[in-house]
């Protein structure tokens, strides 16, 4: 299969009304279709992602495909042997970005144990390796705190349960898997921030890194999408779990502005 690459360069951030498209998955394609594979591939397998996680990630159309209305689909199945599969679709080799707005609109799953996240890693993950890569978590949601999004970004000496990051509840505390959100950051080059709907909540910088860190949001990244199974943070499903459950992502976008 031919390989569309397809980077993004820099440029300075912009106002609000500064914003031009530059890439886009509107996802409307036929019904039971998989993604673009110009726009995306796949993260596959099990043992656990560094996580503890339980679910294996598949390109099956079970797990992941396009429902004919404008959504991706991420179907997450138990087997009755109690095998979790799910998908994992990232823009690796097809598409990466450096600085600009990156948002996707996404209805998120629910249940204890279920972990949505959308989210980037840098290009250079093969050889540099994570966090040396850097990696921004644009949104990261726990079945047990289902109000709560999570903004975070991870690098080296400032990774894992110590990355720095931030979250927040809607007004009134509704279920963020009970609608849509638009789930996005603002990247420049001295400036990760976080929004939801377009409300800002968290902001990172590099004087909010810890001493002699080193500041690594400053090359292309890729895109990922996947909903998770268990893991150390938000634990395991437990009875009230409801399989399968559908994380439906309406769109993907990615801005910048004119030189």
């Amino acid at each position: 299969m031919r390989v569309l690459l397809f980077c993004v360069a820099a440029m300075p951030m912009a106002g609000a009304s500064d914003w031009k498209l530059v890439w886009s998955d509107e996802f409307n394609g036929a019904a039971n279709s998989p993604p673009d594979p110009y726009k995306w591939t796949y993260d596959l397998g099990d043992g656990g992602w560094g996580n503890g996680e339980r679910e294996i990630y598949t390109d099956s159309p079970e797990n992941v495909f396009q429902d004919g209305a404008g959504h991706l689909v991420i179907r997450t199945l138990k087997s009755a042997a109690g095998i979790y599969t799910s998908a994992r679709i990232k823009s690796q080799n097809r598409f990466t970005v450096q600085y600009g707005k990156i948002e996707a609109r996404i209805k998120i799953a629910k249940g204890q144990g279920i972990w949505p996240a959308f989210w980037m890693l840098g290009d250079d993950s093969p050889t540099v390796r994570w966090p040396g890569c850097g990696e921004i978590d644009v949104m990261e949601v726990v079945g047990k705190e289902p109000a709560v999004v999570h903004g975070t970004a991870h690098g080296p000496g400032y990774f894992g349960s110590h990355g720095i990051g931030d979250q927040t509840t809607l007004h009134g505390s509704p279920a963020l898997g009970d609608d849509f959100h638009i789930y996005s950051v603002e990247w420049s080059r001295h400036r990760v921030r976080f929004l939801i709907d377009g409300k800002g909540y968290n902001t990172v910088t590099p004087r909010d890194l810890p001493d002699r860190a080193k500041w690594v949001f400053d090359h292309p990244f890729y895109l990922l999408l996947n909903v998770a199974v268990g893991g150390y943070w938000p634990g395991n499903p437990d009875q009230s779990t409801v399989f399968p459950n559908e994380t439906l992502i309406d769109w993907v976008r990615v801005s910048q502005t004119a030189e």
